[in-house]
């Protein structure tokens, strides 16, 4: 460990120093919020010296550098993450006892970094502390999102969007870095001209809009390396205050063209329902990218000059998702526009340099841009994309008899589009799915063209976690446990987890994990008090449901099942269920319609259960707002039942079951993404599996044979009950009927299936419900799930990226 104090007292005295430089009081008269940044302030100082001693190093001694671009980094809170990783949480918290305070008093004045969404966001903020850990110099480029993507609040039932301020008292651990700002241009002219005897390219007039860079240390476990998270902010590139506006009393004209500079960096996801919101997105995926493409050059240049085609030998740029497609067409601009370099020399460059993760299986998730969009607004870039586009075509084995087919699954311009994962694909070395079944689906299916052009391209990389925010930080009583019986060398690596085996009969470890559990369900029951006024018995089954909304992630077929058992209760006195608290949390999408009904038909069935005292004492339903990975930590450590039921096939991988794996909650789910891989290792018997596979799904798909009528019909009092409560009075009472869901299921035919699975499901659930009345035996399912979750920490996924794609 890297002891950045030498003892508490030296702490003591330093943190001292520090409120009182930063507030000119001291600490006694100072409240929760002077005394959090003083403290964040103190540790961030001391993770900024140690980034400037690893550059230099890494200067030195010629390390590779991994770029890692995606528009989403969930970082969470990360002062307890950073004393946990410097190894002085204890001593912290116990300092801060003496001096009158307590650390978890501090820790809630620190807000969550709104730079993301959901998994893909979480995953990448994984990615940086397991790479830090591994010793990789690498470096996450994103988008400093003033708002983020919205904050959450429940009103009658329905979702409600407000600015998530979160920068409103400054984020200590940032840095802005003005030196290091980039200029770029939107729209303009691209021009052509000739210098010693080639032809040149330039944009005249334009946009100019200044991306301004802000720096957050990533502090690996054991503190000895800090890498950087940069995130951009779009400022106006000069002063563009209206003097004469403002004099004529036209003040919002006078700051209007500082203010479209800075929608850019505004929100993440803007609406792009209209062409303003398309032009928007497109500016912001375009600024990050540039942004980031140039301070890499800048770099390489001053370490290794420009010798470009070295720059494969230390430079890895990695794109997450298809938002950073443009990172090939743009360092293709960059060696060519800028310095001077033959297309084929740049193109050899880039495709060396560049590779790619897809997230998805859905079509309508793969990025698409209006040519008629991305034209006008990057002339240049568009006319390397066509150029890109031509010589793959001219590339095409036309030999083959189905090449006309097979062309029109892969073109990058196609219809009257740019085709962002086709694009980001023909500009990459190497293209990964992120678990095994959906690199399979990839092959086989959403890029089975692509994977019978170049084989080689495509593999596999099952996503991971890192245990040390999600176990350790998350369960401090679990992490206890756990380090009793096999010491701390599983924080280090989580493969260590495998010893807890040797446990599962051990009777005295079971019911302590029982008791940590205990403990976690009863922090959990007082967060949701406050939050939601509920009232949840923490002697009940805590089954969690938690990830963004998404119609095939199907939170609908969780609340049919609640609907399903609360009506069997009322009609069945012989029924019985295991009492049980139904959490739900997530947020869907501003324009995703569906998604939002499901939320609000979620509270509308809670309002009316939960109120009920014929049933309230066996089942309560709660929804959690604002789901972050604040609070996140205290649902997946409180978690017993860990929902994982997407239609099989469409779930790209998941990381909520990973985190709840580790957790010790029990998979509840279809084999569906990264789900297949937990049964493997936890073993069949220790999870509960229910539903159709891929497989069948794609098969009752083709035949053209599933009607969901039929499954209605086959169960009216059950199924169709359920199916009917949607339009009538039962839980109409809190903000109306749900139409659009039963449309969505009897009209559009139940695309995802949740008719076809429900009682494949209930069942499941009743079965593994039952099973909780053996705490032993319930308890040692968990520790199975434990022991073996090391597999899914993200410092193995990373290792594999390290060593398969980045060659770092």
């Amino acid at each position: 460990m890297n002891q950045i104090f030498k003892d508490k007292q030296d702490f003591i005295t330093q943190y001292r120093a520090m409120v009182r430089a930063n507030t000119g009081k001291e600490f006694e008269l100072c409240g929760s919020h002077d005394r959090f940044y003083a403290l964040a302030e103190l540790i961030a100082t001391r993770a900024r010296r140690i980034a400037s001693e690893n550059e230099l190093e890494i200067e030195n001694t010629g390390q590779k550098r991994v770029y890692y671009f995606s528009l989403e980094f969930l970082i969470g809170r990360l002062l307890d993450n950073y004393l946990l990783n410097f190894g002085i949480r204890d001593m912290v918290s116990d300092a801060l006892k003496e001096m009158g305070t307590t650390l978890e008093e501090l820790e809630i004045r620190e807000p969550d970094a709104a730079l993301g969404n959901g998994g893909l966001g979480r995953l990448a903020a994984c990615f940086l502390a397991s790479a830090a850990h591994e010793g990789i110099a690498f470096y996450g480029n994103g988008m400093r999102y003033e708002y983020g993507l919205f904050k959450q609040e429940i009103v009658d039932g329905r979702q409600v969007e407000l600015a998530d301020n979160w920068l409103k008292h400054d984020y200590p651990w940032e840095s802005r870095r003005p030196e290091s700002a980039v200029e770029v241009v939107f729209g303009g002219t691209s021009v052509s001209y000739e210098k010693d005897g080639r032809t040149m390219w330039r944009i005249d007039g334009g946009q100019k809009i200044l991306a301004v860079p802000y720096d957050i240390p990533v502090v690996a476990y054991g503190g000895k390396l800090v890498n950087k998270l940069r995130v951009w902010k779009a400022e106006p590139n000069e002063d563009l205050f209206d003097l004469d506006a403002f004099n004529r009393g036209d003040y919002a004209q006078a700051n209007a063209g500082r203010a479209e500079a800075e929608a850019i960096s505004t929100i993440l996801y803007p609406a792009d329902a209209g062409e303003h919101g398309k032009i928007l997105r497109l500016k912001q995926e375009y600024l990050f990218v540039a942004a980031g493409i140039n301070s890499i050059l800048r770099t390489f240049r001053k370490e290794h000059g420009s010798d470009w085609k070295l720059l494969p030998e230390y430079v890895a740029i990695h794109t997450n998702d298809t938002h950073p497609a443009m990172c090939g067409p743009e360092l293709m601009r960059v060696l060519m526009d800028e310095e001077g370099l033959e297309w084929d020399e740049a193109w050899d460059i880039v495709t060396k340099t560049v590779s790619f993760t897809n997230h998805t299986v859905l079509p309508e998730a793969l990025e698409k841009w209006p040519i008629t969009t991305f034209k006008p607004l990057l002339p240049r870039l568009y006319q390397i994309i066509d150029e890109i586009a031509r010589r793959f075509r001219e590339s095409f084995p036309s030999d083959n008899p189905e090449w006309r087919e097979m062309f029109q699954k892969t073109a990058i311009l196609w219809d009257g589009e740019v085709r962002m994962a086709n694009l980001s694909i023909v500009c990459s070395h190497s293209v990964n799915g992120v678990a095994e079944l959906h690199t399979k689906i990839l092959k086989e299916q959403v890029f089975k063209e692509f994977y019978e052009l170049t084989p080689e391209k495509f593999n596999n990389k099952t996503n991971g976690v890192t245990h040390r925010r999600f176990l350790a930080e998350a369960n401090p009583s679990y992490s206890k446990l756990i380090t009793s019986k096999i010491g701390t060398g599983w924080l280090d690596d989580a493969m260590e987890l495998k010893k807890l085996e040797d446990y599962v009969d051990d009777e005295d470890f079971l019911l302590a994990m029982a008791a940590s559990k205990r403990e976690n369900k009863e922090r959990l029951a007082r967060y949701i008090k406050e939050t939601t006024g509920i009232v949840v018995d923490p002697s009940s089954v805590f089954d969690v449901q938690v990830k963004r909304f998404h119609a095939y992630k199907r939170q609908l077929l969780n609340i049919f099942k609640v609907m399903d058992i609360y009506n069997r209760l009322l009609d069945d006195p012989d029924f019985t269920v295991r009492p049980t608290t139904f959490i739900f949390s997530g947020k869907a999408a501003q324009s995703y319609y569906f998604a939002k009904e499901v939320i609000r038909l979620i509270n509308s069935v809670a309002d009316v259960v939960n109120s009920d005292e014929r049933v309230n004492d066996r089942i309560k339903v709660v929804f959690i707002p604002n789901f972050r990975v604040s609070n996140a930590q205290l649902i997946y450590s409180a978690a017993e039942i860990s929902e994982q039921i997407s239609t099989a096939g469409q779930e790209a991988s998941g990381t909520s079951n990973m985190k709840l794996m580790m957790n010790g909650a029990i998979t509840l789910g279809t084999l569906d993404g990264a789900n297949i891989e937990i049964a493997d290792l936890a073993g069949r018997e220790n999870v509960k599996i229910f539903g159709l596979t891929e497989p069948e799904v794609v098969a009752l798909q083709k035949s053209g044979h599933y009607f969901s009528w039929d499954e209605y019909n086959a169960d009216r009092d059950r199924l169709g009950r359920c199916v009917d409560e949607l339009t009538d009075s039962t839980f109409s009472r809190l903000s109306g009927t749900f139409d659009s869901i039963r449309r969505e299921l009897m009209d559009n035919n139940d695309h995802d299936l949740v008719l076809k699975d429900f009682h494949s499901y209930v069942q499941a659930w009743e079965e593994l419900t039952e099973a909780y009345g053996d705490t032993l035996a319930w308890n040692r399912m968990a520790l199975h799930n434990t022991a073996n979750s090391g597999h899914f920490s993200s410092d193995r996924t990373i290792r594999e990226y390290r060593d398969e794609i980045w060659h770092a």
